[in-house]
């Protein structure tokens, strides 16, 4: 085993289903996590060891180390398999709910796909689930500019029975506004060595706003799938702890770096 911990950083490798009992009930605030789904990447031929008895396992046992008020943001997507998409995705939101989770909001992580040749519309983006248990205990908003800042604010009543609507004014708009739950995060054209020694990396800053909007300062944040260490690396530069289980001895020994480097 080449595990490491320290008293903000807590990195285990091997099966997230074994590894997962270790870690007390109730002691994480957030997790953000990107779970292979749909055997859509190669995992140095770890994909056979991932099935619906494995996401089953692990969102139950999120459950049980969520802490009231805690969130698990689960980022996934479905394959097309002879034409029809598997909607797996759905099938784990419904799993989370049975299993006691909120499915607190339906995200969606837009970005420029290459094109395809289906005959169909191709999918830009992949949901990012925010199930939450019991109702959030944190949420502080990420904000940008308002398009009509500065612009006389005005609201639209319509009376009971009457077409006519009367429009009055309301102050102003103001300079930033609540973003919404589309995130777009262009791909541009990056292929960096992380990307090369990692099939499935998602941005830095998915990771780093999903963990700012849900968490405080000192809070754990875990992730049952590290992969490249994306999410600890955001737990590390935000002032967070950090659980992560990672099965792959080569990808875990990437992420190490990458969070204690």
């Amino acid at each position: 085993m080449s595990d490491f911990k320290d008293e903000n950083i807590w990195l285990m490798q091997g099966d997230c289903l074994e590894r997962m009992k270790e870690i007390p009930d109730g002691s994480v605030d957030i997790t953000v996590t990107s779970p292979p789904y749909d055997n859509l990447r190669t995992y140095n031929g770890n994909n056979a060891l991932w099935g619906e008895h494995v996401w089953k396992s692990a969102i139950k046992d999120l459950y049980r180390v969520t802490k009231d008020g805690g969130v698990v943001v689960w980022v996934v997507g479905d394959a097309t398999i002879k034409g029809s998409e598997t909607g797996t995705s759905f099938k784990q939101a419904l799993w989370a709910m049975e299993c006691g989770f909120r499915l607190h909001d339906t995200m969606i992580y837009q970005t420029n796909k290459p094109p395809q040749t289906h005959r169909r519309y191709e999918q830009q983006w992949e949901y990012m689930f925010v199930f939450s248990k019991c109702s959030p205990k944190t949420f502080n908003p990420i904000l940008e500019p308002s398009e009509n800042a500065g612009q006389k604010r005005t609201s639209t009543m319509r009376q009971d029975g009457d077409n006519l609507s009367n429009r009055s004014a309301r102050g102003v708009v103001k300079a930033m506004k609540q973003k919404g739950n589309i995130w777009y995060l262009p791909r541009g054209a990056r292929k960096c060595k992380l990307e090369v020694l990692h099939p499935a990396t998602f941005p830095e800053q998915l990771a780093h706003d999903h963990i700012i909007s849900w968490s405080n300062e000192g809070d754990v944040v875990f992730d049952p799938f590290t992969g490249s260490g994306t999410t600890g690396k955001m737990a590390k530069l935000t002032g967070r702890k950090f659980i992560g289980i990672e099965m792959d001895e080569n990808y875990f020994n990437i992420a190490k770096d990458r969070i204690l480097g």
